[in-house]
């Protein structure tokens, strides 16, 4: 299974990714030198937002389309998300 995701980072700015390993990508985020350098000046990062697809092509498509919304558009996504689960 494959996630597309939406994280907060510390100055309030979001952050979107994709991965295989969602545990494993956080915790990457939050603590390895290695992966998004966006994320490692900005830390800690917390997960507000999380699809899972099937398919890598599936998530790699819905990545795109989350970073291309507003951050008013991104907000609402993590509302929703924040009320109802998935």
């Amino acid at each position: 299974m494959f996630h597309a995701y939406i994280l907060q980072c510390n100055d309030g700015t979001y952050y979107v990714g994709s991965t295989n390993n969602m545990e494993r990508r956080l915790y990457q985020h939050n603590n390895s030198k290695a992966g998004a350098h966006y994320t490692k000046i900005r830390r800690p990062v917390t997960l507000v937002y999380s699809e899972s697809f099937p398919t890598y092509a599936e998530v790699r498509r819905r990545e795109g389309e989350l970073k291309r919304l507003t951050r008013p558009q991104k907000e609402s996504l993590v509302n929703k998300w924040g009320q109802a689960p998935f």
